[in-house]
Parts: C-alpha cells; sequence; structure tokens
C-alpha cells in the first residue's frame, strides 16, 4: 500500500502538470477538457485532505499549535482555490475574465502545495509512524474509489475555526 503522503505528493504533481497543459491548450474545447478535469481534481483533493490527512494533524498536534496553525491556513488555502474555481465557472471558457479566475486558482494552489510539501508533510512524516501513513494511505484510495468523479460530494467553503474544533 501506499503511503499518505506519497499519494499527496502524486496528487500534487498532476495539479502542476494540469495547469501545464492549461498553457498549451488551444480553442475553448480544449481548456474545457482540461480545466474541468484539474477543477474537479483540485476539489475533490481539498475534501480529501480535509477528510483524512487535517484531522490526523490534528489529534496529533502537541503544545506548539502548530498543527493547528498549519490546519487552519491549509482550510484557508482551500477555501481561496474553491472561490477561484467557482469564479472561473461563472466566466465564459477562454475569456479574461476565466483566465483571471483560473490564474487565481493557479496561484493559490502554487502557494498551497510549496506550504504543504516544505512544513505540512515533512512534519507529518516525522511524527507519523509509518503503519499510520499506510493506513490513512488505504482511506484515502478508498475516497477517491467512492467519489469518482467526486460523486456524492459537496463542494463548499469551510470555516477554519470550526473545522479545527470539530476535528480536534
Amino acid at each position: 500500500m501506499e503511503d499518505i503522503t506519497a499519494l499527496i505528493l502524486d496528487d500534487h504533481a498532476a495539479f502542476r502538470r494540469g495547469f501545464a497543459r492549461l498553457d498549451d491548450a488551444d480553442g475553448e474545447e480544449q481548456l474545457t477538457a482540461v480545466w474541468e478535469a484539474l477543477a474537479l481534481h483540485l476539489e475533490i483533493h481539498a475534501e480529501a485532505e480535509e477528510r483524512i490527512l487535517y484531522p490526523h494533524l490534528l489529534k496529533r498536534s502537541d503544545d506548539t499549535g502548530s498543527a493547528e496553525e498549519e490546519t487552519d491556513d491549509a482550510i484557508r488555502d482551500h477555501n481561496k482555490i474553491r472561490d477561484a474555481i467557482e469564479a472561473a465557472s461563472r466566466q465564459k471558457v477562454g475569456s479574461d475574465g476565466w483566465w483571471k479566475a483560473v490564474w487565481e486558482a493557479r496561484t493559490e494552489n502554487s502557494e498551497h502545495l510549496a506550504e504543504e510539501e516544505d512544513e505540512v508533510l515533512p512534519d507529518f512524516r516525522k511524527h507519523a509512524g509509518m503503519r499510520l501513513r499506510i493506513d490513512l494511505g488505504a482511506q484515502w484510495l478508498t475516497f477517491y474509489g467512492e467519489h469518482p468523479s467526486g460523486k456524492g460530494l459537496t463542494f463548499h467553503d469551510k470555516d477554519p475555526k470550526r473545522y479545527i474544533q470539530e476535528n480536534s
């Protein structure tokens, strides 16, 4: 089985490739095909992290408050990415307004990936044993399998403080 951190990094690489594909897409049909798949994957990934990774990060929290701070930041990042995806959905694909919203999603996503890869995931690897990481990896794969194309999921912003309270 796979370690959850490896699976998350696989998704991060897929996001980078998806945004690069947008750079190369030509015309509304190609832009739509690439963006719809990428936006959906971003949404599903955020939900998976919020249901699987961050609750465990909060539960192993120490007295420094770093887990709460990292989680608060992640939820805020996810909300910004969701908001940009929603803004893009209200624009004509390929229009200036659409590109502006897509660029916002890309920027927010890039910042979020860097924070997770440089802070959250290394810290999690240090404090979570391999057995837990593999168990969470199995949950991650199951989550994706249970929600093909986002089936059964609702994508909406979350209040970071409330999320932390409910998952600590």
